[in-house]
């Protein structure tokens, strides 16, 4: 059984939205970040604190173990697109799912103070979108439309599933 890789925008909904799926699917949910920092035995902050660079590089370490899994919902950083290397590895035992969410959403929505790359405030939301998101359309093998009312997402997403089990 394939994993489904959620990817998108900090704030996009994947760990909420992954965790419903996973539950209604009866399957596992890792929320990528999470295992980042289980693995590393830092914080994402603390990884910022010594380099971007140095977190991508854990979180490439923390890709590569989620996806010797099977079966899995996964929620991926918000980043993980900017390493081609880490999608690669995830469609080979999954498929991609892009939460797309519009920027002016995200910021009605998230804390941006709690997320390391969010921290210079909401125009970054912005920034980060337009430097990714020709990388989400690139990678995905579906979108899922994040804009309305979360139970859409979510029915949509459990369509996906079913016509992809």
């Amino acid at each position: 059984m394939k994993n489904i890789v959620l990817i998108g925008m900090p704030g996009c909904g994947k760990s909420t939205l992954g965790r419903l799926l996973a539950q209604h699917l009866k399957r596992p949910f890792y929320d990528a970040d999470n295992v980042l920092e289980k693995l590393e035995g830092k914080t994402i902050k603390e990884l910022f604190a010594v380099s971007e660079a140095c977190f991508r590089d854990a979180e490439t370490r923390a890709v590569r173990h989620l996806s010797e899994l099977e079966g899995c919902v996964i929620a991926a950083g918000g980043g993980v697109v900017k390493r081609s290397e880490n999608i690669e590895v995830l469609k080979n035992g999954g498929i991609i799912v892009f939460i797309d969410r519009l920027p002016e959403k995200i910021v009605q929505d998230i804390d941006t103070e709690s997320r390391p790359l969010l921290a210079a405030g909401r125009q970054k939301v912005f920034d980060l979108y337009a430097e990714r998101i020709e990388l989400y359309r690139r990678y995905h093998d579906h979108i899922i439309d994040n804009n309305g009312e979360r139970e859409a997402a979510l029915q949509a997403l459990l369509e996906l599933a079913r016509r992809e089990s």
